[in-house]
């Protein structure tokens, strides 16, 4: 028998269940994450007191975000490759070193954003 697919609220509900348990997962296993988070918490009022501009305040917590946001990406990718297999291999280390290089290209952006904003 065929398993009926969640729809419209339920699915909806379920999704952010499944969202909240990512991010409890991140903060209890990733260290890298729980700074970030921490970070979070300091820059946000940061970010409102000193944005000039709603728009400014916006750019400021989300350049931010996106950083949470890859780095959570980058952990999923690590949890993945260390799941198929704890052997070092070339294509592994490559897909550990993509999602690293993620996390910093989305820190670069969130400087530039602050630097551009908080300076000029």
């Amino acid at each position: 028998m065929a398993k009926t697919a969640n729809k419209g609220f339920k699915r909806l509900f379920n999704a952010a269940i499944y969202s909240w348990q990512g991010i409890k997962s991140a903060f209890i296993n990733e260290e890298a994450f729980r700074q970030e988070i921490y970070l979070l918490v300091f820059l946000v009022p940061v970010a409102i007191y000193f944005g000039k501009t709603v728009s400014d305040q916006i750019l400021l917590i989300c350049s931010f975000l996106l950083v949470l946001i890859v780095e959570l990406l980058n952990s999923a990718i690590e949890a993945t490759v260390d799941r198929i297999s704890d052997e070092k291999h070339e294509l592994s280390g490559r897909a550990k070193d993509m999602g690293s290089a993620s996390v910093l290209i989305a820190l670069l952006i969130f400087v530039g954003v602050w630097v551009s904003i908080l300076i000029f």
